[in-house]
């Protein structure tokens, strides 16, 4: 089976999944924040969304991008729970809380914007397994939730095993319906370590899975966002 991508790092960004002219890369510049916010701005205001969607520099969030030529195509951002909380508690935090009580360390997507004028479904489902890693390995979260629109709730319940966690609400930093769903990171590791890699498959139709990484790319990931986290904890 053809390798998906390969690791690489820049004097700009900790790490780079290289695929010809298409990569995913940690933006921890301003200049790359400004890049994602552009593309969240433009996706949400077309699918008539509120609010601002400004990246500021915070410890406890991570900014994933991918970009096509030097374009940004997509983002993504990732919350890990700390003392304050995620964007999340503000709608739906007794159900966020009774996670937390039965010990499971959360994190939530947002800000996930994808440009409508790529087809790619294996760069969306590297960037989202790029998150995974993150989440998962980085800082050992064991649960993902996400606030999503009704119309993308079926996506995510049958595409990638999410499960409802509480009634639609109405979030107001978007001014939008929301779903809060969840995964469990056991669950997402199980599939990725059955379907991962073998988008050509009869499963790639029922889940989104097939596409992404397959287990041996996914250590090589891993391998190389260990070091870059040991390199900066030593500096």
């Amino acid at each position: 089976m053809t390798e998906q991508a390969t690791i690489a790092s820049t004097e700009y960004e900790d790490i780079i999944v290289n695929q010809d002219n298409y990569g995913i890369r940690l933006t921890d510049t301003a200049e790359g924040r400004n890049s994602a916010s552009l593309l969240i701005s433009k996706m949400y205001a077309w699918r008539g969304y509120a609010g601002t969607h400004q990246f500021n520099d915070d410890p406890n969030r991570i900014t994933l991008t991918a970009t096509d030529n030097g374009e940004v195509i997509g983002t993504l951002t990732i919350g890990i729970d700390s003392p304050i909380g995620l964007m999340a508690d503000q709608v739906f935090k007794p159900e966020m809380d009774a996670h937390r009580m039965r010990g499971a360390k959360l994190c939530e997507f947002t800000k996930f914007a994808f440009d409508t004028q790529v087809k790619s479904k294996t760069a969306l489902a590297n960037l989202f397994h790029l998150a995974v890693i993150y989440a998962r390995d980085i800082h050992n979260c064991t649960d993902i939730l996400i606030e999503v629109n009704p119309r993308h709730r079926r996506f995510y319940e049958h595409m990638l095993g999410f499960q409802r966690e509480a009634e639609m609400r109405n979030n107001p930093r978007v001014n939008a319906p929301a779903f809060l769903l969840r995964v469990n990171l056991e669950y997402v590791t199980e599939q990725i370590g059955k379907h991962g890699g073998t988008f050509g498959s009869d499963t790639a139709e029922r889940s989104f899975y097939p596409y992404f990484f397959s287990p041996r790319e996914e250590a090589g990931i891993l391998n190389r966002l260990l070091r870059v986290d040991h390199e900066q904890h030593a500096a």
